[in-house]
């Protein structure tokens, strides 16, 4: 048990030197260009603000490190599938090496905080390395499950705002605008997730891509159900010639229609959602508001 505490301040230990050199709080020498820097008609408070990295970017810098050793042994195509789901939650700017150091980072943390509780509370034995490992796998799945999560409602979120896109590319299209400088047009009035996928697809095909492969590449990053069949719907339009403003005039129909059978099945399903509370938690407080008091009167009168 003192080997396992013992153990457990060392590696706290090293994380807060470790957060303090990243700080910059540990370097003198900084501090002391920094202050020379000043002498010579510089803003050194103003310059520190910048070098001196949020606490957010410190943990980011700590998590790409540690996801660097770990990637060494991670497979490629696990890599590939976080690749995928963080451009699906919108997370571009995050890479798969510092979303696997906060992976590790959480397992390890989540282990030690409850190692430090059950210490702290004088336990030990084989349950302390039960609960110390299950919160420790805990902690390794929780942002897993949370980019997963953010991903899905994303893609729900997408599929939403396609309707409401292809209406209004309908309407500018039929007023004789075309299809690139409607899809521009539409891209400043639409909100949320589909709007920045558009701004993307816009700021490529500016790149030099046409607008197909900018939306080939858009629907690759968001791969909904929705946004498939309005990128599909264009790219064969265009393959075949037809025209760009009745496939959308047939594309917001099926859209519509997509819409009401998405309405009806979750009004269906929803009676089936019901039974749950309703079992649980409806029916336990009107059985103890309705024979409540009858059993504590019979138990009374046999008192």
């Amino acid at each position: 048990m003192i080997l396992v505490l013992l153990l457990a301040l060392a590696l706290i230990g090293g994380t807060v030197v470790l957060a303090l050199r990243a700080s910059g709080i540990a370097d003198p020498r900084r501090r002391q260009a920094l202050e020379h820097i000043g002498a010579y008609g510089f803003n050194a408070d103003v310059l520190g603000e910048d070098l001196h990295l949020s606490a957010r970017d410190r943990l980011a810098s700590i998590a790409t490190t540690v996801g660097e050793v770990y990637s060494r042994y991670a497979r490629a195509d696990r890599e590939r599938e976080i690749q995928e789901l963080l451009r699906a939650a919108g997370l571009y700017r995050m890479r798969v090496v510092t979303f696997l150091g906060y992976r590790v980072l959480a397992a390890i943390g989540s282990g030690l905080f409850w190692l430090w509780l059950i210490t702290a509370a004088g336990g030990g034995g084989v349950s302390m390395i039960l609960v110390v490992g299950t919160f420790g796998v805990l902690g390794w799945l929780a942002p897993m499950f949370a980019l997963r999560k953010r991903a899905a409602q994303r893609m729900q979120q997408i599929d939403r705002e396609v309707p409401e896109l292809v209406d209004l590319l309908v309407t500018t299209v039929e007023a004789g605008v075309g299809f690139a400088s409607a899809l521009q047009t539409t891209a400043r009035r639409v909100e949320g997730p589909l709007a920045q996928e558009l701004r993307v697809a816009l700021s490529e095909q500016s790149m030099g891509l046409t607008i197909q492969e900018a939306l080939k590449n858009m629907l690759g990053r968001a791969n909904s159900p929705a946004l498939r069949v309005f990128v599909q719907a264009i790219t064969q339009g265009d393959t075949l010639g037809v025209s760009i403003g009745k496939i959308l005039r047939d594309l917001a129909i099926d859209m519509r229609k997509r819409r009401r059978q998405a309405a009806e099945e979750r009004a269906q399903k929803a009676p089936t959602k019901i039974i749950f509370p309703l079992v649980l938690l409806i029916l336990p407080a009107l059985f103890i508001v309705a024979v409540g008091p009858l059993v504590f009167s019979f138990l009374h009168g046999l008192g």
